[in-house]
């Protein structure tokens, strides 16, 4: 299920305009892919926490090498966590990669347990206007009670009238939708 927003009165060419924002959700889903990039103690994390992918320094300096792979994985995973000493290296070979994307990583220290941090994603959706006055995200499946997409997307709602300047004014229209079918109109 996919939530469309459409706002209205707002200057997206200003940046304080602009929503660039993770929405943690009362009902996740458990296909959020995640990666984490580091080495030692974060990967060893990293495995019991269930990470979808998990990349060392010589990997990541192999991606820079390698555009279509590096665009490749960028676009397959939605959340990125990386060790603070890795965010160099990252910067440098992933972050023309990443960082159009909205997806450059969270750097996280040495001494930082990522599962709770893993779990929190899991169940986060990101929110990001660019230069557009809508956005797209993900509330849910079909498979999801009718009432706890409700709560997603109420979530998401007031989270985005928090950002807005004029808060629910800003909202011109709210469509949810199944990936294929048709849109309706709930605002």
């Amino acid at each position: 299920m996919d939530l469309t927003v459409n706002l209205r009165n707002i200057d997206m060419s200003q940046p304080k305009n602009r929503i660039d924002e993770t929405v943690l959700l009362p009902h996740g889903f458990d296909n959020v892919k995640i990666a984490v990039l580091g080495k030692g103690d974060i990967v060893t994390q990293a495995k019991e926490a269930n990470v979808d992918l998990i990349l060392g320094p010589e990997d990541i300096e192999r991606l820079g090498g390698e555009p279509r792979e590096a665009r490749k994985i960028a676009d397959e995973y939605r959340f990125f966590l990386a060790e603070t000493a890795m965010m160099p290296l990252v910067g440098r070979y992933l972050g023309v990669r990443l960082g159009p994307r909205g997806k450059m990583p969270i750097p996280i220290s040495q001494a930082t347990d990522i599962r709770p941090i893993v779990q929190r994603l899991r169940n986060s959706v990101k929110i990001r206007t660019k230069d557009k006055k809508v956005f797209h995200t993900k509330v849910g499946t079909t498979a999801m009670d009718p009432a706890e997409i409700a709560e997603n997307i109420d979530t998401i709602l007031r989270r985005v009238e928090s950002v807005l300047e004029s808060g629910a004014m800003n909202i011109h229209s709210v469509y949810v939708k199944t990936t294929m079918g048709p849109a309706v109109r709930v605002i």
